[in-house]
């Protein structure tokens, strides 16, 4: 009885290490399993049951939520809102200074590919742990885009995560 409770109470204690084990290839199996709700839900359509879109709506919705709340702890344990802090006390090192682009300013959303004219070697922010910003995995980079920061998969050219008014 005594090891069972033992074993229990260690249970419990690696478990939140466990649960924020989040990689980076959990979220692309996230990825894929909205990919996958996304293709039922047109099959429902084609079949043209309502009872089957209903769920495969809520299924695709689900999914969703999910891999945002998987991002979202992904970046509190990375520490990624502590740039803001980081900024509050080193303000010359976000000032904007004389930074212009030869392109106009536009909002990008993650998801959104992007041409490469804006994520060129030009743009890359060689540094990012100066600014506290997340690290960056495979052939992503932190670009700036005018007063923003974009991390763009380099590769494909799609916006991953975007910080407006990062600088000031």
């Amino acid at each position: 009885m005594r090891k069972l409770i033992l074993g229990g109470l260690m249970a419990a204690a690696l478990l939140p290490g466990v649960a924020q084990a989040q990689s980076y290839r959990e979220l692309q199996g996230d990825r894929r399993d909205i990919a996958r709700e996304q293709r039922q839900l047109r099959d429902a359509y084609a079949r043209g049951d309502r009872r089957d879109i209903r769920d495969e709506r809520r299924d695709v919705r689900d999914a969703r939520r999910e891999y945002r709340e998987d991002v979202a702890d992904r970046n509190r344990r990375w520490g990624r809102d502590d740039w803001r802090g980081w900024r509050q006390n080193n303000r010359a090192l976000y000032s904007r200074g004389n930074w212009r682009a030869p392109f106009r300013y536009q909002t990008f959303r993650p998801g959104v590919r992007i041409p490469g004219s804006y994520w060129g070697p030009r743009y890359v922010i060689s540094d990012p742990w100066r600014y506290h910003l997340a690290p960056t995995a495979g052939y992503q980079r932190w670009v700036r885009h005018y007063d923003d920061v974009v991390l763009v998969d380099t590769r494909r050219g799609v916006v991953v995560d975007v910080i407006r008014g990062f600088y000031w």
